[in-house]
Parts: C-alpha cells; structure tokens; sequence
C-alpha cells in the first residue's frame, strides 16, 4: 500500500512529536512555591516552638513567685475568708512581675506571671508575656482589674480564652494572698475598642462598684483583626495567711468543676 506520494507505508517514518518546553518563568514560579511552603512550615514551626518555650518559662517563673510567697506548712483553705474586704496592693513598678493567673480551664496546671505594663517589652517578654494596663485597678479593687497578652505567641496566655464557661473560677495570686473570680461573659470588639478597660467596662462615665477581672486578646487565631474580651466578677478573698484555695493548692492546678 501506497500513499498519495507512492510511497510504501512500511518506509514512511512518523512524524516527529513535539517536545514540550518548559519555560523559565514556569521554572520560577515552581521554585517560588516551594520556597513559599518551606517559608510557611519553618514560620509555623518557629511559632509553636516559641510558644512552647515561651510557656515553660512564664510557667517556672509563676511557680517561683508562689514559692517566695508561700508561708511553710499552710494548710490548704477550703474556705474563703468572710467580712473582710480583699487587700488592694499597691501599684507595681513598670515590667515589675508582682501576680500569677491562674485558669483552671486553661489546663489544670496552668499558671503564669503578670507583670505592669501592656507594651511590648511586656507582652513580648519571654518572662513573662502578660501585662496590666496601668490604668486599670489592681486585684481586689473596686472597678476593673484588666490583663492582656497574646493569644498565639510568646507564651500565648490566653489561647484557649473562648473556652470560658459561666461560673469557671479565675484565680489571681499575689504576695497578699488569692483573688477568686468567676467567668461571667465573652465579647468581641474592634482594635479601637478601648472601653473595655474603664472601671465599668464599656461605660467610661459611670463609678464602678464591683470588682472587677477583664481579659483581653487578639481574634482570631493568628490575626490582630479584632479583639476578644473575657469579663468575670469578684467572688471570694483567700488571705495569705489562711492558705491556698483547696481547689489550685496543688498548682496549683486542680480543676475544680
């Protein structure tokens, strides 16, 4: 059999394929990819690893401060002190550590220091990574005790704030002794929301009269785009001296509902 030319099939050669070419933006585009990947693992990676040590340390240098507070041989309280009015400390020098939070819910052995101040050389501290606004009250006082920290770096304090339940106890220890207070509500606010730290918090014009505890963090995870506020009362006052609320003595960190 011939083709149109005559020649006989079995010497006809086929035609050649076409060889695809890569071409060197393709090149560069696969190469940016993987970079990207690699870039975003090890950022990843830095973030949790950050965390991590950032917690083990806030978390040794709480346990220091409750071991230089601790009176030898107090027994564990299973009862508040009554009639008697919390002590207000006094303010704490700027970067000063002067407080642990204790959040059961956070874990049953989460602690971590507090220390004055909201900036960076606070918040982003490796010591300590929560802070006071100096202009909120201290613990015990009548209007707004208010904390901040980050919710996904340098120890992360308040990663797990959304899983508050109503009546989870917050626990504040200083020098003087035990704060108790109880979740109330959650909300959420925009970056400039900054009435959330008056002394009633969102009415900046009105006397307060509860104590009261307020945490604020960034939302959602790994963003600033807005703020998560967690609000609790005043429920009870634990003297130094009377011992630690039977229900952390072990932290302190028995979870105790």
């Amino acid at each position: 059999m011939t083709d149109d030319r005559g020649i006989p099939a079995a010497h006809r050669r086929a035609a050649p394929r076409a060889r695809k070419s890569t071409s060197v933006t393709q090149v560069f585009a696969e190469l940016l990819l993987t970079a990207g990947v690699i870039i975003g693992m090890f950022v990843g990676w830095q973030v949790w690893l950050n965390n991590e040590i950032a917690g083990a340390t806030q978390e040794q240098a709480a346990d220091a401060n409750s071991e230089q507070w601790a009176i030898p041989d107090a027994k564990p309280a299973t009862k508040p002190a009554k009639n008697v009015d919390p002590v207000v400390g006094d303010k704490p020098e700027a970067e000063e550590m002067f407080a642990n939070l204790i959040v059961p819910r956070f874990g049953k052995d989460f602690t971590r220091p507090l220390a004055e101040g909201v900036g960076r050389s606070v918040l982003d501290n490796i010591n300590f990574g929560m802070g006071h606004y100096p202009q909120s009250q201290m613990p015990g006082e009548i209007g707004n005790f208010a904390l901040a920290s980050h919710r996904s770096a340098y120890g992360g304090a308040f990663h797990e704030i959304h899983r508050l339940r109503v009546g989870d106890p917050i626990y504040v220890e200083t020098e003087d002794g035990w704060y108790k207070y109880i979740y109330r509500n959650t909300e959420y606010v925009t970056v400039s929301g900054i009435d959330v730290v008056a002394p009633v918090p969102q009415m900046p014009e009105t006397d307060p009269t509860q104590r009261i505890i307020t945490l604020t963090t960034c939302n959602p995870f790994y963003s600033s785009a807005e703020r998560i506020i967690a609000y609790g009362v005043f429920d009870s006052w634990y003297p130094r001296a009377d011992g630690p609320p039977y229900q952390i003595s072990k932290v302190a960190g028995e979870v105790d509902n």
